[in-house]
């Protein structure tokens, strides 16, 4: 548990030490907020500007989360995990303190736009919304940094990991329902949008942020937070289900992958090339 919460606290000191990367956390949001907005008034979503603000937390909460791959890949290079391995550590604390303090700043992230949310008008009638959409952020996050620590582990080369990482991060993102409403897309991307897991973490996320939790079926399908799918029907809490299992699935591989990597055969003279070479 020390090597853990040692890990855990150096990635977020380094991530509060970046005062330029916290104060564009801050402005990039809104300015997407009030650029897309208008977007999902055309789709009759009522009060938008909350709509779509739940949808850039978690979708800010899916990014930061995969930023483990980067940090990760850093880390090998430099020659930091390296150093690590010397001591008597076992590799699923490492993986565990790497995912752990991705979800912390991921969290922490969505909370200071929730905050600023607040003053724009995102009101909560219950109490225990906001603890409910804490502790969703912190399973979305820990899901997806379980998935951006086994990009991170399975590439060959830092250079491999940005390619990978933008082919596999673009579609997850504009497929989600987060900047352009799923009704407007083609139907062969909606099937697609139907395969990705961030469609229904963003569906959740929304409709808890909302309180919209307790809708009928049909008004839940009007606002994009239910999905029909011939005569089944995808509920949001059938969602979080789906991207549980999506996240356990993927803490097994991450942890099972980043095991049996070989760092002692890593070069730290060759930077960019041969990351890995098990």
């Amino acid at each position: 548990m020390r090597i853990i919460t040692a890990l855990w606290l150096r990635n977020v000191k380094l991530f509060f030490r970046n005062r330029v990367q916290l104060i564009l956390l801050l402005i990039m949001p809104f300015f997407y907020l009030y650029l897309i907005s208008t977007i999902f008034k055309s789709v009759s979503i009522d009060d938008s500007i909350s709509y779509v603000l739940a949808g850039i937390v978690i979708i800010v909460v899916f990014q930061t989360s995969l930023n483990i791959a980067t940090s990760t890949i850093e880390d090998i290079t430099s020659g930091y995990m390296k150093e690590v391995l010397v001591s008597p550590v076992k590799r699923i604390e490492i993986a565990l303190g790497q995912m752990l303090s991705s979800t912390t700043i991921a969290t922490f992230q969505g909370i200071l736009i929730l905050i600023i949310g607040y003053f724009i008008g995102m009101k909560y009638s219950n109490l225990t919304t906001p603890l409910a959409i804490i502790c969703a952020m912190i399973s979305i996050g820990f899901v997806f940094s379980s998935f951006g620590l086994f990009l991170a582990a399975s590439v060959k080369n830092a250079q491999t990991f940005q390619i990978i990482s933008v082919a596999v991060t673009t579609p997850i993102t504009f497929l989600c329902g987060v900047y352009v409403p799923l009704s407007l897309l083609p139907n062969g991307l909606q099937f697609l949008a139907l395969l990705n897991p961030m469609t229904y973490a963003t569906a959740f996320f929304r409709a808890l942020s909302l309180e919209k939790l307790s809708l009928p079926t049909e008004e839940l399908i009007t606002e994009q937070l239910a999905f029909k799918v011939s005569n089944f029907i995808i509920t949001p809490q059938l969602g979080m289900v789906i991207v549980s299992l999506f996240g356990l699935l993927f803490i097994v591989l991450s942890t099972l992958i980043f095991s049996k990597v070989d760092f002692t055969k890593i070069n730290r003279a060759q930077g960019n090339k041969d990351i890995f070479q098990q």
